[in-house]
């Protein structure tokens, strides 16, 4: 008898970006059968939980896509069963979601009294100064990668104003037909939003090659700040959603009004923004360049305005950079702290509690 192993794709729970913290948790939660929101302090204990929830599906032969935290890119922050249309999310942080129908699709498991109060009372103060240490850092971050943004929309406007505007909307009909043909599915198309990557401790961090392994073609978009990589990809997107075909939308992990990749599962076709800072070249088959830098017309007074614009922003991103390492060392220290303080006994109850509201 062969056992057939379903699959995990790996996704970024959170973004820190120019616009503050960033994530597409509320989109799932709209849309998803069964939600579990796990309740509880900052902490690291619930990562192997969600992990061996992922584990159990998979030996099902179902499809899950795990979140990862993005100071800890090795923790899961929530789990989504696609064959159970199931959520199951730290729902506390690092971004609080709230249930909005409890006793319908929504339950709550809570883990905020899993703690031995004799040893919080004596953590209390290195946890709260701790804590106060990583919110600093978080702001001077955010702030940061504000500047940043604004100083890559400078860099993004000297490159519109020399981009062949009329030979790239030819592109995207050009895209549509090669992809699309004559197809037109009898069905309302299934629209999905994730983000790819986020500045996390160690610089940036995505999961394309997670995200695009099962594709047999990879088109990957070489092109400049402001050369309508994300707007390409969004007509592509919405034509895919007028035809009935599946899309996925990934997002960027700086700007999160910004699209840095779609796939189409059902033609097993993905398109990425293949430029820094998640920098790829064709490695597999089926991958091709899609070039939009022939687009962008020559011009060298152009290139001298962007010189120092692009190093002021990569200036800015180191800057966001320390404060995120500094963050992050914060906030593991925090959970350190609070992880040391569980009563076992009571966070394996609890533990219970989750498995026994999974489907069967």
């Amino acid at each position: 008898m062969v056992t057939i192993y379903g699959t995990i794709t790996e996704y970024m729970g959170t973004a820190y970006t120019g616009h503050g913290i960033s994530h597409k948790y509320d989109k799932l939660i709209d849309t998803a059968k069964h939600v579990i929101f796990l309740k509880s302090a900052p902490t690291n204990a619930l990562s192997p939980l969600l992990q061996d929830i992922a584990s159990h599906f998979i030996k099902r032969g179902l499809f899950v896509d795990r979140f990862m935290n993005p100071i800890q890119p090795d923790k899961t922050d929530a789990v989504y069963v696609r064959g159970e249309n199931l959520l199951i999310l730290q729902a506390s942080h690092p971004v609080a979601v709230e249930p909005v129908e409890l006793g319908g699709r929504h339950k709550v498991v809570s883990f905020y009294d899993v703690y031995d109060d004799r040893k919080l009372k004596e953590l209390n103060d290195r946890v709260v100064a701790t804590k106060a240490e990583a919110e600093e850092a978080l702001q001077k971050t955010l702030s940061s990668l504000s500047e940043a943004k604004h100083i890559h929309d400078d860099w993004e406007a000297v490159n519109i104003v020399r981009m062949m505007w009329r030979e790239h909307e030819q592109l995207i009909e050009s895209l549509k037909q090669e992809l699309f043909g004559s197809m037109k599915l009898h069905k309302e198309s299934g629209v999905a939003h994730r983000i790819i990557g986020s500045l996390s401790a160690g610089g940036a961090k995505d999961f394309i090659p997670s995200i695009t392994s099962r594709a047999k073609r990879r088109l990957l978009i070489k092109g400049l700040s402001g050369s309508g990589k994300s707007t390409l990809m969004k007509a592509l997107g919405k034509e895919a959603e007028r035809r009935g075909i599946d899309v996925l939308y990934g997002w960027c992990g700086l700007d999160p009004a910004s699209v840095d990749l779609v796939l189409f599962p059902e033609l097993s076709v993905c398109l990425f923004d293949a430029t820094k800072p998640h920098e790829y070249e064709p490695e597999l088959k089926g991958d091709e360049i899609l070039d939009l830098l022939s687009l962008c017309a020559e011009d060298p007074e152009a290139e001298e305005k962007v010189a120092p614009i692009e190093e002021a922003y990569k200036e800015k991103i180191l800057d966001a950079s320390g404060y995120m390492h500094a963050y992050a060392n914060a906030m593991r220290e925090v959970k350190t702290s609070l992880d040391s303080a569980i009563d076992q006994k009571v966070f394996a109850e609890r533990e219970a509690a989750v498995w026994d509201l999974l489907p069967s």
